[in-house]
């Protein structure tokens, strides 16, 4: 067995009694794996036939599933790279499973990196609505923002703020808040060495009281008779039912909706904790604060124009913004002038950017589900040579017919851009993404 802090194991026999010895036990059993189909881009019967292990349903999430039997490297599968699937611990699907999310709300993901609940609530806003994804740390902002490209959501804005930054620049403006809190991780000892070598009381007090301040702010982003979910994948009671308390005694005008308590020897997952609060309607102000438009440059370059007739047979949604920086952004909402004040690595569909007077476009365009239609598109299979040579980022044959940029595609899904000159399909997935699939 894993060998565990001596007092994290004295706190936990103190809380689960009797249940303690069964607690103990999972520990001798492996992590759980586990996978939420995207239903932004696929549908559940279609990952299960793609998909080479079988997969076993988590009971509070319909799209998520849990991996029995062996599956090496998923993340280098078309599948994940079109998006199809997001890479989950069963556990933390609870998060976004309670929130309530409907198509057309405003929802925060205050602490989002890498991405996992904040496309689970992409799917359930199903393009419409906006979806700020917010990352206080540069560099896992920008796994955020990858994320995000990956699985498609175009109504996504990606910041990287301070919490209390988002709370003075968008109060009460959310129908949903998100706060996946970094916490001591005590659920994730079975998956995760780093978290047992890194836990003391000192750090347990210490996210405690890190994550009442991100509480605080998250609070103040909450529209009246919205929603804030809290979520860490630690059992400390400081951590969670004791911070939700605080919170309440300290915030009459929310109420507690639900509390769950996820345990490895009760649920076929890691640790978990998550509750609801839902903020009381006020009677001199319910519903979401409204928030004045950004007054930003529509893109009227003809290279730009000329690239979307030519690509598209119907458009994308939304309209193109040009950025100073000559980089043209499809947004299908208003983006409040509040945020552009913001960091902002990215609002709605990065569709690429001007140079030498052309128009290149960028991958998260291909990836996005914006609504738009290719006129050329080159379809790829699992049993195809050129799906192997296009990862690896080899140039391949093509129609001859095809002039320009190409959809590249597998099982109908985009993985990215080629572009066709004379029978021939020049790569353009970036060098990032491209693998060597055996």
């Amino acid at each position: 067995m894993i060998k565990l802090p001596g007092e994290f194991l004295s706190i936990m026999q103190a809380e689960l009694g009797v249940d303690y010895d069964a607690f103990l036990q999972s520990y001798d059993m492996p992590a759980v794996k586990g996978l939420r189909v995207n239903t932004l881009k696929a549908s559940i019967e279609e990952v299960k036939k793609l998909c080479p292990a079988e997969l076993e349903p988590v009971p509070f999430c319909d799209e998520g599933f849990s991996i029995k039997g062996e599956w090496q490297n998923p993340g280098s599968t078309p599948m994940h790279i079109a998006g199809l699937i997001y890479m989950q611990e069963p556990s933390a699907m609870l998060t976004v499973s309670i929130a309530e999310i409907e198509p057309g709300m405003n929802v925060l993901d205050m602490c989002a990196a890498p991405g996992g609940k904040s496309s689970a609530a992409a799917a359930r806003l199903m393009g419409r609505g906006m979806l700020v994804s917010n990352e206080i740390v540069p560099s896992r902002a920008n796994i955020l923002l990858s994320t995000i490209e990956r699985m498609g959501a175009a109504n996504t804005v990606v910041s990287c703020c301070r919490p209390d930054e988002l709370a003075k620049a968008l109060p009460e403006y959310f129908d949903r808040v998100i706060v996946d809190a970094p916490c001591s991780g005590e659920g994730m000892f079975r998956k995760d060495a780093r978290a047992i070598e890194e836990w003391s009381l000192e750090h347990v007090a210490s996210c405690a009281k890190r994550q009442r301040l991100i509480l605080e702010s998250s609070a103040e982003c909450v529209a009246y008779g919205g929603m804030l979910i809290y979520s860490t994948c630690t059992f400390s009671k400081e951590e969670n039912e004791d911070n939700i308390e605080a919170f309440l005694a300290a915030h009459s005008d929310f109420e507690l909706v639900k509390a769950i308590r996820l345990y490895p020897h009760k649920f076929n997952g890691e640790g978990h904790f998550a509750a609801s609060l839902r903020r009381k309607a006020n009677t001199g102000a319910n519903g979401a604060k409204k928030q004045a438009a950004a007054r930003l440059e529509p893109c009227r370059i003809a290279a730009y124009q000329d690239f979307i007739n030519d690509t598209f047979s119907l458009p994308p949604n939304g309209t193109a913004y040009l950025l100073k920086d000559q980089r043209v952004q499809l947004m299908p909402f208003e983006l409040p002038e509040s945020m552009t004040k913001l960091r902002l690595l990215s609002a709605g569909v990065s569709a690429g950017e001007l140079q030498k007077g052309r128009f290149v476009p960028a991958h998260m365009l291909v990836m996005a589900e914006h609504g738009g239609e290719y006129k050329r598109t080159v379809e790829l299979n699992e049993d195809e040579a050129m799906l192997k040579a296009y990862m690896r980022g080899e140039e391949s044959a093509c129609d001859e017919a095809y002039k320009g940029y190409c959809r590249v595609s597998y099982n109908g899904h985009s993985i990215g851009w080629g572009k066709a000159v004379s029978g021939r399909l020049k790569n353009h997935l970036p060098k990032g993404l491209r693998i060597d699939i055996k």
